[in-house]
């Protein structure tokens, strides 16, 4: 435990433990975009990959519980991150002159975070906790062929595709800052390879939110 505490003691040992765990999060986000929109694709190819990462003993067990250890620890670490800038100020935004030191966004990643957190809430509540209820309260026998339906159903709901459609907007701006944020943090400074990190940080941003919206909007249209 003597590196947990070193990480919460050190300024930048808490970046950069942040820094890693947006990473993580940017590829398991990556990932479950991939799957997502193969349900616009194909109903069997959403399933069939729905089926295995549901049913994988490796994902289930090992990486599951990695992916949620990650989700908290980030939003604590944003949170105790924040506590200690607000603290580090004597005089606060004194002398502070707004966008002419920092962008927008980069001022409030923690009320983004906060919207992308109200978001996994419902999130989990639409298909985490089914899917483990399914599974291990009425231990029902699996079905290949369900996830699709399912997700269809979700989306019927104008006001639940609405929330979703809001709360990638937030997911986009968090992004934008802090996509070069964490590869700047963790030493990728290069003048030769950082403005390539921002513009496909940028790219990244915009395209994988707006890609989930794209499935949100689609699947209720053609439900």
């Amino acid at each position: 435990m003597s590196w947990l505490k070193k990480t919460f003691s050190s300024s930048i040992g808490r970046k950069f433990s942040m820094a890693l765990s947006a990473l993580f999060l940017l590829l398991f986000l990556l990932q479950h975009f991939v799957i997502n929109f193969s349900s616009v694709i194909s109903a069997d190819a959403f399933n069939e990959l729905s089926h295995f990462m549901g049913t994988n003993p490796l994902i289930q067990f090992v990486m599951q519980p990695i992916l949620m250890f990650a989700v908290v620890y980030h939003f604590v670490m944003g949170f105790v991150l924040e506590a200690k800038n607000n603290a580090a100020r004597n005089v606060k935004y004194a002398m502070y002159k707004g966008g002419a030191n920092a962008s927008w966004m980069s001022r409030n990643m923690i009320y983004s975070g906060l919207v992308i957190l109200g978001f996994l809430a419902l999130h989990f509540y639409d298909f985490w906790i089914p899917e483990i209820a399914h599974k291990y309260v009425r231990f029902e026998e699996p079905d290949a062929t369900r996830y699709y339906g399912e997700l269809v159903e979700k989306f019927e709901n104008p006001m639940r595709v609405a929330l979703y459609v809001l709360a990638f907007v937030f997911l986009a701006l968090h992004l934008t800052h802090g996509f070069q944020s964490a590869f700047q943090t963790i030493g990728a400074r290069s003048p030769k390879y950082f403005p390539f990190i921002q513009k496909f940080g940028k790219i990244f941003a915009i395209a994988i939110p707006a890609g989930f919206i794209f499935i949100a909007i689609f699947h209720h249209l053609t439900a």
